[in-house]
């Protein structure tokens, strides 16, 4: 009799934390991503698993999710949070470089996929409209599940990301889309659809404008508190009102959080931020995957086994052979084409939006919403084993170097970078003798760097360990040579934590980004707007004669003055103390 008091809010948190602290760890145990054991727990407790026996057995009630639809509004949010997330590890200098790659190759593959097959679903007899809602529903990959298992520093999440910042972008067009060809649009559709673009864009730029000046002094004021919760509330308060502010306009939340989560990369609070909401995006994302599970009907699925896997097949090939082909033909290697192109197959949580509006503008019948909504909710599942299916699949086209284990008998200097600047070091410390491994995660750089003969490994340095096998805990220093400011200052905290007596020399961009290399932990950081001025000053004054020796002297004692400002600058408490390592001459 109590029991009927119980809110059922209560009893649905008791099975997502359960989920999460019991069931997820037993998954963790058998080496089974969680990914896939928040989808299967889903499953097992939607309405279509033991959900159907409740009424025979009340008591399920306490195991099972009783208002699946009251979990949608935490569901969105946790993919709100993941474009927030994918944010702060980028910045507006590397978006800018990828905009080829965003609005070249991501607006291909979304249309290329989106009409082959729509045409296919034409010629089984769907009509146009509906053919091309499914197929630009279809032709959508996952964002919440893709970047967590690529990554966005390696050439597969550079890729994915290039065609997800696209798909993430093009919802809202493709939504309104479909409502300008719905029987009773009447051709209003297309007009909203400008006005949501021209005031969304509005909308990014007042946010861009705002943001730079806002945002530094919300977070100085929570972070002299020294209060976590504050920090958390102002975190939060950031991320919901850039998605309310886009919203309020017609555009997906998701846009405002990827803004914030840029505008906040280009702080120094970038690291605290993305450490104190992390958790919080974990177990969000962790209730969306249990809505994905509660949306496969096991009934229906085996009713119509036959179909639904065929139509899993179908789109998932397809997806794969397209976006695997594209990336070949824009010059990516043949091994980072055909991991992107398995990895990109499934649909995604967004097709599931479309798939409903395609439904309620009448382009598709409902019993056809749901046949997709099961192959959708299928290959999400399944898209930790593409993952898996795709490396092995690219190691066979094309095997990529692998890292080199570290020499336990010989220190070597650390590069990470095989640019140009890096390859200019390394023709230094080998000048001299000094023994090194150059580190990049750009396999057509590594594959140029050792035809020219230069050590060089393949790996992702933003993960300390792939650092670690290469010997960092004897290496005499770390040279970071890569022109991203956020990944260097992520690098720099990550070293400087696990090794505080290591040198760490960074390239920094200018004074105020070798200042906050400073505060992460540098021990020098080598800003390129001084050195260029420092050798312009040097060839000034020997083309006027002055003798060599005093010029140089003159020139490193100005370097000293710069470095010491830079450093009073970033308010540096103390100097690390730093290793000295013998090197053989």
């Amino acid at each position: 009799m109590h029991g009927e008091a119980i809110s059922p809010f209560l009893s649905d948190a008791l099975v997502i934390l359960g989920a999460a602290g019991i069931v997820i760890p037993l998954f963790a145990r058998l080496r089974i991503t969680p990914v896939i054991g928040f989808i299967l727990v889903g499953v097992l407790v939607g309405p279509f698993g033991l959900g159907r026996l409740v009424p025979q057995a009340p008591w399920l009630t306490w195991v099972t999710i009783t208002d699946p639809e009251g979990l949608a509004p935490f569901a969105e949010f946790g993919v709100t949070l993941l474009l927030f997330t994918i944010g702060l590890e980028l910045s507006f200098n590397r978006l800018w470089t990828m905009r080829r790659l965003v609005f070249g190759l991501g607006a291909l593959e979304l249309l290329a996929i989106g009409l082959l097959l729509g045409g296919l679903l034409m010629l089984m007899g769907q009509h146009w409209t509906g053919a091309l809602g499914l197929g630009l529903a279809l032709a959508l990959s996952s964002t919440a599940l893709v970047l967590p298992i690529a990554g966005t520093q390696t050439p597969v999440g550079r890729a994915a990301l290039s065609m997800l910042l696209f798909e993430d972008i093009a919802l809202v067009p493709i939504i309104f889309l479909l409502g300008a060809i719905s029987p009773a649009a009447a051709g209003e559709g297309l007009g909203l659809l400008f006005e949501t673009i021209w005031q969304g864009l509005l909308v990014v730029i007042v946010m861009m404008v705002v943001g730079r000046f806002a945002l530094p002094l919300l977070f100085a004021q929570a972070a002299r508190t020294k209060s976590p919760e504050l920090f958390l509330a102002a975190s939060l308060l950031v991320v919901i009102g850039a998605s309310l502010a886009t919203a309020l306009v017609g555009l997906s939340p998701i846009v405002g959080a990827l803004v914030a989560g840029l505008l906040i990369a280009e702080t120094e609070y970038q690291a605290e931020v993305e450490g104190i909401i992390d958790p919080f995006k974990g177990l969000a994302l962790g209730v969306f995957l249990l809505t994905v599970g509660m949306s496969v009907d096991l009934g229906m699925v085996w009713a119509n086994f036959g179909s639904i896997a065929l139509a899993v097949v179908a789109v998932l090939t397809l997806k794969a052979l397209v976006t695997g082909v594209l990336l070949w033909l824009m010059g990516a290697r043949r091994s980072t084409a055909t991991e992107t192109g398995i990895l990109m197959a499934s649909p995604s949580e967004t097709t599931l939006i479309v798939l409903g509006v395609a439904t309620g503008a009448a382009l598709i019948q409902p019993g056809t919403a749901q046949f997709w909504q099961i192959v959708t909710a299928i290959g999400l599942t399944v898209t930790p084993l593409l993952a898996k299916v795709g490396r092995l699949v690219a190691r066979q086209v094309e095997p990529a170097p692998a890292v080199a284990p570290a020499d336990p008998d010989e220190p070597r200097v650390v590069i990470v970078g095989c640019g140009r600047v890096g390859r200019l070091v390394a023709d230094m410390l080998a000048r001299h003798g000094r023994p090194y491994v150059a580190l990049d995660s750009d396999a057509d750089m590594i594959a140029q760097c050792k035809r020219e003969g230069y050590h060089a490994v393949f790996g992702n340095a933003a993960r300390l360990d792939v650092l670690e096998r290469l010997g960092l805990a004897l290496a005499p220093a770390v040279v970071l040579t890569m022109d991203e400011p956020v990944l260097a200052q992520r690098l720099t905290r990550k070293v400087r934590a696990a090794h505080p007596d290591i040198p760490i020399i960074a390239r920094a961009r200018d004074t105020r980004h070798a200042a906050e290399l400073y505060k992460a932990g540098a021990s020098t950081a080598v800003p390129e707007t001084l050195e260029a001025s420092l050798q312009l000053s040097e060839a000034v004054l020997v083309d006027l004669g002055v003798a060599m020796g005093p010029v140089i002297a003159s020139i490193h004692e100005k370097r000293d003055e710069y470095r010491e400002s830079i450093r009073e600058g970033a308010a540096l408490e103390h100097k690390p103390k730093l290793r000295t390592t013998s090197l053989p001459s």
